[in-house]
């Protein structure tokens, strides 16, 4: 084992010569830092470094006795070290360069066209997931051999029946709220027997499907991205290809379907707890009995408004399955990629199903539906 760097002082006819020896590295630099600065203290300026017996030397190690030697040369150099002194004298006299940060309106300007060719470069990523999707179900909806049944049922249970319980509930209070904030406005106007209408409508059109939606983006959604993203964090996709077959056929259809197949029937239990829920605010606080509430609403909710949530469910199962999806393909390998992408897999699913939700009332609106 080398010694540790010393260095001692000598006197010759030249004047001041430090001769260092041993090894100059990383591992011994808080002991050589405090040598260094003792010698400086001692040494007059232009004091002469000789570095013959020096043994291994790093950055570190080059660093103290460049700071040793000032503005001398350091003597005994071969060329290979001559070439390492050279680079860390370079690095150390070379000006650190901070650039000007603009905190005005070209800084603002400049932030908002990044958010904007991001959500740009996101919703074509999207289309062409979504294009790769059809595809692929394209290829292997005619061949049974290439279903996967036995994925699709626990994707089902995972994402249909397993979420039950939250969606009913949620609906259930939902309604409550709303028929209980409708009656005491109806109120004042003697029209409280329209709360009937209110909470029919709501949930029939808007409420049952987007409530859900939102719920499956949240649950299912970032479950999708957090599977795949950690399968893809320790390589699995990479064995599936290497396997021969499609990771998109084996992770991304078997969640797709099964979201397809759990969204409506999630919708049809999400209405009918609305309804349940607001019937019960209208038996309890409006003396509207439940048969008179059934009465009204089945002479007065026509089957179209129940068609038209129903219409837009499996399109927000469509939707949530492919970003949470596309979203864990795009993980890089790290946990923290994971939650990133599973943050920004919940926040695009809930934005897509509400501004889908918006874009689908003015298009009903339109043909009077």
């Amino acid at each position: 084992m080398s010694a540790a760097g010393t260095a001692t002082i000598q006197r010759d006819t030249q004047g001041e010569l430090v001769i260092v020896s041993g090894d100059w590295t990383l591992a011994s630099a808080p002991a050589l830092t405090d040598l260094v600065a003792a010698l400086k203290r001692k040494l007059p300026a232009g004091a002469r470094v000789d570095a013959r017996d020096v043994g291994r030397v790093d950055t570190a190690g080059a660093g103290l006795l460049l700071d040793l030697a000032g503005t001398s040369s350091i003597d005994g150099l071969d060329a290979n070290r001559r070439a390492l002194f050279d680079a860390v004298a370079k690095a150390q006299s070379a000006p650190m360069v901070v650039p000007p940060r603009d905190t005005g309106l070209v800084a603002l300007l400049a932030r908002t066209g990044a958010a904007a060719e991001q959500v740009a470069r996101d919703a074509w990523q999207l289309l062409g997931f979504i294009g790769l999707i059809l595809a692929t179900l394209a290829r292997g909806v005619f061949d049974p051999r290439r279903w996967r049944i036995t994925s699709l049922a626990f994707h089902l249970e995972q994402t249909g029946l397993d979420a039950v319980p939250i969606v009913v509930l949620l609906n259930f209070l939902v309604g409550a709220v709303v028929a209980f904030l409708g009656a005491t406005v109806l109120k004042d106007f003697g029209a409280s027997i329209f709360t009937v209408e209110l909470i029919g409508y709501s949930f029939l059109r808007e409420f049952g499907v987007l409530l859900t939606a939102i719920l499956i983006a949240g649950r299912s959604g970032s479950a999708f991205t957090a599977q795949i993203g950690s399968m893809k964090a320790r390589e699995e996709i990479d064995a599936i290809r290497t396997l021969g077959l499609d990771p998109v056929e084996v992770l991304v259809l078997p969640r797709l379907l099964a979201l397809l197949i759990a969204l409506p029937m999630l919708t049809f239990l999400a209405m009918l707890a609305g309804i349940v829920g607001g019937a019960a605010v209208c038996a309890l606080t409006l003396d509207i009995s439940p048969t008179m509430f059934v009465t009204r609403f089945h002479d007065l909710a026509a089957a179209k408004h129940f068609w038209v949530g129903m219409s837009k469910a499996p399109l927000f199962a469509f939707l949530i399955a492919a970003i949470g999806c596309l979203e864990g393909f795009k993980v890089s390998g790290s946990a923290e990629s994971v939650g990133t992408h599973t943050t920004s897999s919940v926040v695009q699913s809930i934005f897509v199903a509400i501004l889908v939700d918006a874009l689908a009332a003015i298009f009903y609106m339109e043909i009077n539906v």
